[in-house]
């Protein structure tokens, strides 16, 4: 991997512009309009877990909804304006605003396996765990040695 020094200079550069903006940017405030938080999903015998990176929020902003094997996690959050916020405290202008946070929405298609009466999320240090039991049958030992005859 090849790392790419970033000279920083008072004057803003066309080519500051090419790579710190996304194709999704706002070309008025440079900020990403797409933001989906990563994920890791992981299983063992008993369940799976998904986990969501989504630092800087509090639980009262995520909606977990359930449509049959469809799982959706979204947190619906506007960003305050810049009038919003020059009111709030007159002597602010910014130059820079990178701290604001969007709305998301993920969507996750749950295997036949997964119990659907057993789902509990928790948020905490900045990431939304939700366990997803599996159903009984799924947790049997399926493993088995098959003789040669």
């Amino acid at each position: 991997m090849t790392l790419i020094r970033k000279h920083e200079s008072s004057l803003p550069s066309i080519w500051n512009d090419l790579f710190e903006r996304s194709l999704f940017s706002h070309p008025l405030n440079g900020h990403s309009e797409f933001t989906v938080p990563p994920v890791n999903i992981s299983e063992n015998d008993t369940s799976f877990l998904v986990e969501l990176a989504a630092p800087g929020l509090k639980k009262e902003d995520f909606n977990i909804n359930l449509d049959r094997d469809q799982m959706t996690i979204s947190v619906e959050q506007s960003t305050k304006t810049e009038e919003e916020t020059e009111n709030k405290d007159e002597h602010v202008k910014y130059s820079k605003r990178e701290f604001s946070y969007r709305s998301f929405r993920r969507s996750f298609t749950l295997p036949d396996t997964a119990n659907l009466e057993g789902i509990s999320a928790m948020y905490e240090d900045g990431v939304l765990k939700v366990n997803i039991a599996k159903k009984d049958e799924a947790k049997l030992n399926t493993q088995r040695k098959i003789s040669v005859q």
